[in-house]
Parts: structure tokens; sequence; C-alpha cells
């Protein structure tokens, strides 16, 4: 059995998954919070998106820590299946969230001056949710890439 970093049920994993559930709350908390968000839709599905991805990480993390604490091995065929499915559906949400948010925010800034017209929207907080949104999609991504890895390996 290979033992890698972020491997579920291993002290790696459960920070990775807590990393992961803490920059997608954040993203969803500072998005949430900015005046004008609900004016582009691509805002209201990151929302959605880090909401589905903090359930679905905090989650893992209570699995991992059930495993720490049990002793339990969590590196089974089903299991890994169930997690490499989820993790992929969760990442590919999480980018196109992101990436759809973020292209609203180029043409928010560079082509229509939107942000410079109305002063009421706060751009520079979009921006900074849509980077943490981006943080937790990478945590994530290197998630399902040791799931992946396991379940090649298992």
């Amino acid at each position: 059995m290979k033992s890698l970093f972020g491997s579920p049920g291993k002290p790696s994993g459960l920070a990775l998954r807590l990393c992961q559930c803490l920059f997608a709350a954040a993203s969803l908390a500072v998005m949430s919070s900015a005046s004008g968000f609900s004016t582009a839709t691509s805002f209201c599905y990151l929302i959605a998106a880090m909401g589905l991805q903090v359930a679905w990480s905090f989650g893992l993390a209570c699995l991992d820590i059930h495993a720490l604490r049990l002793n339990k091995d969590l590196h089974n065929h089903i299991l890994l299946s169930f997690l490499l499915v989820g993790d992929w559906v969760t990442v590919i949400l999480s980018l196109a969230a992101a990436s759809s948010s973020a292209g609203v925010m180029i043409l928010f800034m560079k082509d229509t001056d939107i942000c410079r017209l109305q002063p009421s929207l706060s751009c520079y907080t979009f921006q900074i949710s849509i980077a943490l949104a981006f943080i937790a999609w990478f945590l994530l991504a290197i998630s399902s890439y040791v799931v992946l890895w396991l379940l090649a390996t298992v």
C-alpha cells in the first residue's frame, strides 16, 4: 500500500481537506458579503460551487478524523472510486465557476470599465473571492490526483 501525501485517512490528507474547506468557505463568505455579486450569474454559480466544495471537503475531513481516531485504512477500491468521482465532479464545477467568474471580472475591469463607472460594485472583493476559489480548486485537484494514483496502485 502506498502512502502518498494527501492520502485519505492520513494526517496530510486531513490537512489538505481542511485547507480546501477553509479556502472554499473564505471564497464563499467574501463573495456573498460583496455588494452587487448578484449582477452576474457566474458569481452566483461561484457561491454554489464553493458551497458544494465546502460540504464535500468538510465531509471528507470528518471521514479522515474518524479514520485517524480508529486507525482505519481507507485504501479500498470502492471507497477510492467514490472519492475519485466526487473529487472529479467537485473539481470540474469549481474550476468552471472560478474561470467563469474570472472571465466576468476581466469583462468588468478591462473591457467595459463597469468597475470604474459603478463604484457600488465591490470589484476588488470579487477578485479576492475568485483568487481564493482558484486556491481551493488547486488543493482539490491535488487530492483528486492523489486518489487517482492510489486507485491505480490498489
